[in-house]
């Protein structure tokens, strides 16, 4: 009973703040909801975890220590308020509560009250003119055509940023500017009496271009990355996996180990592009380069190029035929000259909804293989917005993946330090490898607010065992991995 009076004492706190807000301010609310239930067979290509770092010093798990569980009921929440002042300012606040039936918040014996801040952002434009500024924890993405759902350097995920936008050519070209603060391990104070470089900050650059049948942005962003930032224990992007994985190289393990320099630069370049001159026929590409550390060890240094290209026809009502193709620099023979993998922070890649890729799922828990784009290549091909039935839409999509990786580079680490969190099977490909994947996927509209969403994949992947051991590459060509999602999805 003291819990129930407790939730209805917070209840009736916030519908008084939000009276007293509509005083003075009006207050718009959006939200979402999905509970769904997720079949995965086979994960990480398996049934078994990847590794995962334990800390921050390097220490970890090996693969193949935990063992699947395939069927799981997710549910999650999210609110989105508006405290609008005049229509030059507001605040936004978005909270969620997300968890597993059975566990945690929604545990039926046990509940408790589990919510989390994901949005929190003051957004104003300066008087008499158009320059918008926002500043707080906001959605935050660099530069990336939508075609490819988002960013492969960092996309799609929250930050605490502020990010300036003005128009310097009426409906030609703009500029925005940010600034974005992704790791801060110590806070306020270090530990010791002795000051250490523990964040991990990006400053960006972006000049959208406008013109007709044309649009491109070039832009590009600088990291400083503090050698004792939490880079291993911070999550990026796919399973398990951390920003250790996507910014360090494979010699950071290598001894000496670690930086050299209390403070590393890293660096990323590139321009999105989007062709509708021809008009059902429209293309996309990405041209991105990235480097980090290059003024430390050589071992340390990590650097490439990622490039993606797309085209889709849109000219008949009934679907959008779509094809895709990508490539990426891979690491060569040796891990002590450095990476040649684009360093990036957090992934939110994946053309067609696919099953191999962190991308668009709408029933995102449990939802992709988690393959990394940065290291490989391929190509692909999709039917988009089949829709022959009223209110009802599907997308079918065929992936195929070919690793650019050496697999000495590999092999070498992986004696070096074992079955270790930062190349993990059937993540990052060897030149040897593949990955095929296909995924069908459906939306129902029950009500214009209200859908029922069916997500399926397949995947199926060639591995080394020279590589990886014999006991993970042999549990891989037992059995492909499988995935079933139903759920229904309500926004409003």
């Amino acid at each position: 009973m003291k819990r129930f009076a407790k939730l209805a004492l917070l209840a009736t706190l916030v519908l008084g703040l939000a009276g007293i807000a509509q005083a003075a301010t009006e207050v718009k609310m959006v939200g979402d909801a999905f509970v769904y239930g997720s079949f995965n067979a086979n994960q990480n290509f398996t049934g078994w975890s990847t590794g995962s770092w334990d800390n921050n010093s390097g220490a970890y798990t090996g693969a193949g220590t935990q063992t699947e569980d395939r069927f799981q009921i997710w549910e999650r929440f999210r609110l989105r308020s508006d405290f609008v002042a005049n229509e030059a300012v507001k605040f936004r606040l978005g909270i969620k509560v997300e968890d597993t039936w059975g566990h945690g918040t929604f545990t039926a014996a046990n509940p408790a009250v589990q919510i989390a801040v994901y949005q929190a952002f003051l957004q104003f434009k300066l008087p008499n003119c158009d320059i918008e500024v926002t500043a707080g924890l906001q959605d935050l993405s660099l530069p990336a055509t939508a075609f490819f759902t988002d960013s492969v350097v960092f996309g799609g995920d929250r930050a605490a940023a502020l990010v300036v936008t003005s128009p310097l050519i009426d409906n030609t070209l703009s500029v925005t500017a940010g600034f974005a603060r992704m790791l801060d391990a110590n806070r306020t104070y270090d530990t010791t009496t002795t000051q250490v470089s523990d964040e991990f900050d990006v400053y960006f650059l972006a000049l959208p271009i406008t013109l007709e049948g044309f649009k491109a942005t070039p832009w590009g962003a600088i990291g400083v990355a503090g050698s004792s930032a939490n880079y291993f224990t911070a999550g990026s992007y796919g399973p398990n996996s951390t920003f250790a994985d996507s910014l360090l190289s494979a010699g950071t393990f290598l001894t000496p180990t670690g930086f050299r320099n209390s403070q590393n630069a890293y660096w990323w370049a590139g321009s999105t592009f989007e062709v509708t001159a021809l008009d059902p026929v429209k293309f996309y590409a990405d041209v991105i380069y990235g480097s980090g550390n290059a003024a430390d060890r050589k071992k340390d240094k990590r650097q490439g190029w990622f490039i993606d290209l797309g085209a889709e026809y849109t000219g008949w009502e009934v679907l959008t035929p779509q094809a895709f193709a990508w490539w990426s620099t891979g690491e060569d023979s040796s891990a002590r000259n450095g990476s040649e993998r684009m360093p990036s922070v957090l992934s939110n890649w994946g053309p067609g909804n696919s099953f191999l890729f962190d991308c668009s799922q709408d029933l995102l828990k449990q939802g992709n293989m988690g393959v990394n784009p940065i290291g490989s290549m391929g190509i692909g091909a999709s039917l988009n917005n089949i829709s022959f039935i009223e209110k009802l839409t599907s997308r079918l999509t065929f992936v195929y993946v070919q690793g650019n990786n050496s697999p000495k580079a590999i092999r070498f680490l992986n004696t070096y330090m074992g079955s270790n969190p930062y190349f993990t099977m059937g993540r990052d490909l060897t030149t040897n490898e593949h990955v095929l994947g296909v995924n069908l996927d459906s939306t129902y509209q029950i009500y214009e607010n209200l859908a029922a969403v069916v997500e399926t994949g397949w995947a199926h992947g060639e591995f080394q065992s020279s590589v990886w051991g014999h006991r993970l590459a042999s549990a891989a060509r037992s059995a492909d991995a499988w995935k079933v999602a139903f759920g229904l999805t309500y926004k409003f």
